[in-house]
């Protein structure tokens, strides 16, 4: 079967850089969990330094005809299985625990992660490509412009750090901006799934106008009494902006 072309539909660029397939196959692998999970394979780069390793790769591919180049290629590997779909509505294909990689498409690579943090999904660690923008904003501290919603959640639910930096040049097609693959892994946490899905609702509220503060942005809306409340009760005032707390805080403001 000939090899597929990338399509711009499907965001796809795909990883051309040797050392950096090296190193994201190696970070992945060192998780315990005995069953890996590949988010857009493309045409196999990852895939097939992952199957080396022998445990079971359920791989996901939204594009029709990479999944049959896929399937061809590896249809004799016994530990590989390739679904069409989705990654952000298609179920699990097994109870995992699951080690997760994924060069994902930069329009719905926020939205795969959200989905990994909020659903009752086991997984032992995730190694996911983003573009560079959107890790600073997943790395960002308190008080930095980076810092926002999804940052604060990943923070609470898990510890990431930046893997690689990766040019416009480790790609083919070229795309304009650069990329960074996060290593995450989940740290124990008291909030439920609901608190946490409760969390980030809240927080885009508090976010909505950065340069407001909290007072400003929770007027109007069903629970503001009660965070008001729970403001005060922590000796915080109602005057601050939303990128002024911590993590922590947030997560006791949910409590």
């Amino acid at each position: 079967m000939s090899l597929p072309s990338p399509k711009r539909s499907f965001g796809q660029n795909y990883l051309v850089n040797p050392s950096a397939i090296t190193q994201i196959v190696q970070e992945t692998l060192k998780s315990t969990a005995p069953e890996i999970l590949e988010i857009g394979p493309g045409r196999g780069a990852l895939t097939e330094g992952l199957l080396r390793d022998g445990r079971p790769v359920h791989a996901i591919e939204m594009d029709p005809e990479h999944q049959q180049y896929l399937q061809a290629t590896f249809h004799s590997v016994e530990h590989f299985r390739i679904y069409e779909g989705d990654a952000l509505t298609l179920p699990m294909p097994s109870q995992g625990p699951w080690t997760v990689v994924g060069n994902l498409p930069y329009n719905t690579a926020t939205a795969i992660l959200t989905r990994f943090l909020l659903e009752e999904i086991p997984w032992e660690r995730l190694v996911f490509m983003f573009q560079k923008e959107v890790g600073d904003k997943l790395l960002g501290q308190a008080s930095e412009k980076s810092y926002g919603p999804l940052s604060i959640l990943l923070q609470l639910c898990s510890e990431a750090r930046a893997l690689l930096h990766l040019r416009a040049g480790s790609f083919w097609p070229q795309p304009k901006i650069d990329s960074v693959v996060l290593s995450i892994h989940p740290r124990s946490t008291s909030l439920s799934t609901l608190q946490r899905q409760q969390l980030l609702r809240w927080l885009h509220i508090s976010f909505a106008h950065r340069r407001k503060t909290l007072r400003n942005n929770w007027q109007g809306q069903r629970d503001e009494a009660l965070f008001m409340k729970k403001l005060s009760s922590l000796g915080i005032s109602d005057q601050v902006r939303a990128e002024s707390l911590s993590p922590p805080i947030w997560a006791q403001l949910i409590h």
